[in-house]
């Protein structure tokens, strides 16, 4: 990667330079690369529709993970010319007397990519051409990867502390600015995920090989503590960011870039500064459209005019939260419903998470019958459920007939009830709950159905003020001294507290005051362990691509998503299997991309030595 010192002439060319480095996360988060954090976890499996995109990173036998199908491909490619962006702005700042501030812009996402790539890969390339960390004027199609311990000692952690020092406490621009309370985040993310590296319980492999000794002679306690301090600095200086009142209020659309969103992709309702169309997409850089694939084909659900002949759309596909583009690539697993989301009453995150109501709504769609005939022939009205996920399997066993059924997607029927339901084990890789939290949000839809299939407008969320909470818990778990007041299982109360507060009943679609932040408190145990921690990080961040990456940072992959269940992809299918997942200690980091290998003039020898073992 190399680009002409040129470009940097102006401080204009300046700006538009980290303007660049906002926007690349574009060409990361919200497409593919979901898949690649996403699926293959306790979280997630491949649904009804998937192809080898997440096949391959299902682990499970359908597909296999190679450096030409690797969708972490995405990061690799996007991440390069933006960390030589970021040090062509570093290097030549002075010459236009860039501020501080705004070379610290620059500091933080050479250090962000970084981050990222060192944890999907390994030790990675410090050198573009040019030498370590410097911008690249020369072409070049050689590289040598740098070790884990250099990668992060060396481009790391100190941009991020510089960006700590220099970066504002409120963001220059209004949509997303970085601060320091971003930078603080990061760093404390970095060390955590550091600490576990050099202490490695799980003994898993690195690459490049290196002994697991730290440059600046430091221990994994040491960093362990570290990410701590930096957390509570974070929280109790957190200049314009903190915690929403409710869970509910983190996720609505109506309230994106709220102040519990530190950092954030963005996208709009403009097709100009979007980059994408509003009204048709085919799903690539850098739209945004990750929320489709979560999402079932509910559009297939039936009811009838007459109570005899179901051939009615009754819930149609509409631009809204709960529904949007079907894709039906990536399903629930069975487990996470059942036993991650265990209580949902007093918590609030699974109302707040899942779409476990479909309601009518034919008549946005210009069908003029008032009433509809669904579920035991019972008649149902615009806005009344016409298919219902049950929070628990009730005591009367669902009738789910045979096959596709009356409701055309093989859900059943219970004694009284209009609506069709589907208990938590009939879940099936069909037929499953909707990812509300990161749906389709649009103010332009009128009083119809809007347009479905345009790219997202939503903004990608990337960090939330919450996590701070849990990076610092989980240092404790791990041997951090905590301070008065802030010990694990505190910390993890704070949001344990708030996800007991509710304020709107998502899926009953009501008002819904009620506070069992005392019970949610209470349940929490005495003793929390790093179980625990990824419990309550699954509960808190479910669905937004957080899950590959904690698993591996605790080296708990292979343990937690070894196996899970889900009904087949056959409408009808209520059936749990139990599948069993193959990872092994290869497997925690991702190979590199082959389009990387290709674009090499190294031999075949020095490329297999470049590549990751295993791959």
């Amino acid at each position: 990667m190399y680009m002409s010192r040129d470009i940097f002439r102006r401080k204009r060319e300046f700006r538009g330079g980290l303007t660049s480095l906002y926007a690349h996360t574009r060409y990361i988060f919200g497409q593919y690369y979901y898949a690649a954090c996403q699926n293959g976890t306790d979280e997630s499996t491949y649904a009804q529709s998937a192809d080898n995109n997440f096949h391959d990173t299902d682990m499970s036998g359908m597909g296999s993970l190679t450096p030409s199908s690797s969708r972490s491909d995405a990061l690799w490619n996007a991440a390069y010319s933006n960390i030589n962006m970021a040090s062509g702005i570093i290097e030549n700042a002075e010459a236009v007397n860039l501020t501080d501030a705004l070379v610290a812009e620059a500091r933080f996402f050479r250090a962000w990519d970084y981050f990222m790539l060192v944890q999907n890969f390994g030790g990675v390339p410090l050198d573009l051409g040019s030498g370590e960390l410097m911008f690249n004027i020369t072409p070049s199609r050689e590289s040598v990867r740098n070790t884990v311990p250099k990668v992060y000692t060396r481009a790391i952690f100190p941009d991020l502390k510089t960006a700590i020092a220099d970066l504002p406490e409120t963001g220059r621009v209004t949509r997303g600015g970085l601060t320091k309370t971003a930078a603080r985040l990061f760093l404390a993310k970095a060390y955590l995920t550091y600490g576990w590296w050099l202490q490695n319980p799980g003994n898993i492999p690195t690459y490049p090989e290196t002994p697991r000794t730290d440059p600046d002679g430091q221990n994994a306690a040491w960093y362990f503590q570290q990410a701590y301090n930096v957390s509570l600095e974070a929280i109790n200086n957190p200049g314009p960011f903190g915690l929403q009142p409710t869970f509910y209020d983190v996720n609505v659309g109506s309230n994106d870039r709220n102040s519990e969103i530190v950092l954030y992709s963005d996208h709009c309702e403009d097709e100009y500064y979007n980059q994408a169309s509003l009204s048709y997409s085919n799903g690539g850089a850098p739209e945004s459209f990750a929320s489709w694939f979560a999402t079932w084909n509910y559009t297939e659900i039936r009811s009838s005019t007459d109570g005899s002949t179901y051939d009615v759309t009754s819930v149609d596909r509409e631009a809204a939260q709960w529904g949007g583009r079907p894709w039906t690539r990536i399903a629930p697993t069975i487990d996470a419903i059942t036993g991650t989301f265990a209580d949902k009453t007093n918590d609030s995150r699974y109302d707040g998470t899942f779409v476990t109501t479909y309601r009518g709504n034919w008549a946005k769609a210009g069908i003029t019958d008032e009433t509809l005939y669904n579920a035991n022939g019972l008649p149902v009205r615009n806005g009344d459920a016409i298919l219902t996920f049950l929070d628990e399997e009730p005591a009367t066993a669902i009738d789910y007939g045979s096959g596709a059924g009356e409701s055309n997607i093989g859900a059943g029927t219970l004694p009284g009830r209009a609506d069709w339901v589907v208990g938590p084990r009939g879940i099936s890789r069909i037929v499953y709950p909707g990812l509300w939290k990161i749906g389709t949000y649009r103010t332009d839809n009128g009083s119809g159905l809007g347009q479905p299939n345009g790219a997202l407008t939503r903004p990608w969320s990337i960090a939330k003020f919450s996590e701070l909470y849990l990076i610092a818990a989980e240092a404790v778990v791990m041997g951090a001294t905590p301070q008065a007041g802030y010990s694990a299982r505190e910390l993890v109360n704070v949001l344990r507290a708030r996800a007991g507060k509710w304020r709107w009943d998502n899926n009953g679609n009501s008002e819904k005051i009620v506070d069992n932040s005392a019970a949610m408190v209470a349940a929490t145990p005495a003793d929390i362990d790093i179980y625990y921690i990824l419990a309550e990080r699954s509960r808190e961040y479910y669905g937004e691509g957080y899950r590959w990456f904690d698993l591996v940072r605790t080296q708990k992959w292979a343990e937690v998503a070894a196996t899970y269940e889900i009904c087949g992809d056959k409408k009808g299918d209520h059936t749990p299997v139990t599948v069993t997942r193959t990872i092994q200690p290869y497997h925690y980091l991702r190979p590199i991309p082959q389009g990387q290998l290709d674009a090499m003039t190294m031999s075949l020898e020095e490329k297999r030595e470049y590549q990751n073992p295993g791959y």
